[in-house]
């Protein structure tokens, strides 16, 4: 099982707020939302763009290419284009740093 990697600071990202960082070699897109931190994969699943490059609304990643929405929360699709979800990884925040665990491919 991967270990938990120190990825930023709570302090570093406004909420709401995100940054795309890099976890082994694999980008993510690390949202901070209501208090809360949120991790996906950061590429679309309907064609591949860059999903942390998108607005956000509430807890819903919007796809700056075609428009799909993804809950940040759980990866579900939640309109066309897309149709298969986007991949979570566990946030864990200790003092002040944000530490994410991928979740397996």
């Amino acid at each position: 099982m991967a270990e938990f990697v120190k990825v930023a600071t709570v302090s570093s990202i406004p909420d709401p707020g995100r940054t795309a960082v890099e976890v082994d070699d694999r980008v993510v897109a690390l949202f901070h939302v209501d208090g809360s931190f949120y991790c996906t994969d950061d590429v679309c699943t309907h064609d591949g763009g860059p999903l942390g490059d998108g607005p956000t609304d509430g807890f819903q990643i919007v796809c700056p290419r075609h428009g799909a929405r993804f809950d940040m929360r759980t990866g579900k699709a939640l309109t066309m284009p897309a149709t298969q979800p986007v991949i979570v990884h566990e946030v864990r925040v200790e003092g002040d740093d944000i530490l994410v665990r991928l979740a397996p491919d």
